[in-house]
């Protein structure tokens, strides 16, 4: 149950906030750049946090840092509520992200210690459908809070459901969790990764500049040395062996980065599109946006079960491929497009997503060993955030290509709408590309059965 409410907080607050961001944006006289920055932040800093917090969890146990994260993430929606400034509101959500990626890297690693294979798709589903349900209430709730309440009362409204998730751990959730307690933490590694992860984001928003191009090298180098200083310690913060010698995993994780990258500005842009270009308030926006993640939270339980008993990358790849359809469909929409046709659309996208999703995440969980559960689950969340931050890296870097640096008005509506098209058209190519890295990750059941039979020392 703890796990299930972290699962809807952190999605909810995240869609909520995309559809506030016009207010937002107007009440700080922010650029189209800038705004994109409260989202991004958040991102960045999760992304960052994820794979050390993950492996910290596997070594001090993940109940721990679970709630410790809880705290964070509550405390950063307090700060955010209280913003007096861009800059203050983009360094609350680098603490909501921080918080967020304790929760992230431990919450799917507790579920998948808890319950047996044969019952893991099964519960992931249910854990993914709680995430659906919270970016499915996010739009509708957070357009009606904001345009009665103001933006500010969508970080106030976490704080009562954070104080309850801290409650019903320390409540109901009994025991710990730390296969790898008493190995050694990687501080060298981690720092190098923090950095290199940083200056390959952060240079990717700043294309098509020069000195964003500087970054993204720094940044490729520095992942580069990441992974041969993990391949020569003892405890390395990330066992690379998982990629090198696991094909399920990384062909697994592959397909989560790509799936994100190519559908996690979705929301973004057609907020944006559907409240300047269109006109549509607030509250209008988030009734429309709600169709993708109401139709995932109905799939994805239904995904997850499926993928105990047929192969995930089936499961997975079948999703992918109408995650593609959607994308193009939406690729098409112009100034006049039918409300319907975009829900259409965002109804293609839902379902490939609940298709994807909770598989995919069986697979990468049910592959590796116990004592690895909780850098797993940092490694998927760890892809999922720098999907993320790659797709709202190019949603900005066309919005700054199309529209410019400066606020959105009617004005830039044309340069708005191109952006979009050629987004979703980029998007579209990469889920393609997905779906072949999905389909080439191998069966998974047997290999489970096989790490099951391992960690129990029963292997013939």
């Amino acid at each position: 149950m703890a796990t299930t409410l972290a699962a809807f907080l952190t999605p909810f607050m995240g869609a909520a906030v995309n559809v506030a961001l016009p207010r937002i944006g107007g009440e700080f006289r922010m650029n189209a750049i800038a705004l994109g920055w409260v989202a991004t932040s958040y991102i960045l800093a999760a992304a960052i946090g994820l794979v050390p917090l993950g492996r910290l969890a596997d070594m001090r146990g993940r109940k721990r840092v679970f709630m410790w994260g809880v705290v964070v993430f509550t405390l950063g929606s307090i700060a955010s509520a209280l913003a007096v400034s861009t800059a203050t509101l983009i360094v609350a959500r680098v603490v909501q992200g921080l918080g967020g990626a304790m929760m992230f890297g431990t919450g799917t690693a507790i579920l998948t210690s808890v319950f047996p294979p044969k019952e893991r798709g099964r519960v992931l589903g249910i854990n993914v459908a709680t995430v659906y349900l919270g970016l499915s209430l996010g739009p509708t709730l957070g357009g009606v809070m904001t345009q009665a309440l103001g933006w500010r009362s969508i970080f106030w409204a976490c704080v009562p459901l954070g104080a309850a998730v801290v409650a019903v751990t320390v409540w109901k959730l009994k025991g710990e969790w730390f296969e790898a307690r008493g190995e050694r933490f990687d501080i060298a590694g981690t720092v190098l990764y923090g950095v290199a992860l940083f200056c390959l984001m952060y240079g990717f928003t700043l294309l098509p500049a020069v000195s964003g191009g500087v970054l993204v090298g720094v940044g490729l180098v520095g992942l580069a040395g990441f992974v041969v200083l993990e391949r020569r310690i003892k405890s390395p913060v990330l066992d690379t062996s998982l990629f090198s010698g696991n094909q399920v995993f990384a062909l697994s994780n592959i397909a989560a980065l790509v799936n994100y990258s190519a559908t996690s500005a979705v929301g973004f842009l057609l907020s944006l599109y559907l409240q300047y270009a269109r006109g549509l308030d607030v509250r209008t926006t988030g009734l429309v946006l709600v169709a993708a993640p109401a139709v995932q939270a109905v799939v994805s339980p239904l995904a997850g079960r499926l993928s105990d008993r047929v192969e995930p990358r089936i499961v997975a790849s079948i999703g992918m491929g109408l995650t593609v359809a959607g994308l193009v469909w939406l690729a098409f929409l112009t100034s006049g497009t039918p409300v319907g046709v975009i829900v259409a659309g965002l109804i293609l996208l839902g379902a490939g997503f609940g298709l994807f999703s909770s598989p995919n995440v069986n697979a990468i969980m049910g592959c590796v060993e116990p004592r690895c559960y909780g850098i797993a689950a940092g490694t998927v969340a760890t892809m999922r955030m720098v999907g993320q931050m790659f797709s709202m890296g190019i949603a900005m870097l066309l919005l700054a290509l199309f529209v410019g640096r400066v606020q959105i008005t009617p004005a830039q509506n044309a340069g708005l709408l191109a952006s979009m098209k050629v987004a979703f058209g980029i998007f579209a190519l990469l889920c393609l590309g997905g779906v072949l890295a999905s389909l080439a990750r191998g069966k998974m059941h047997g290999m489970t059965k096989g790490k099951v039979e391992m960690a129990n020392g029963t292997e013939k």
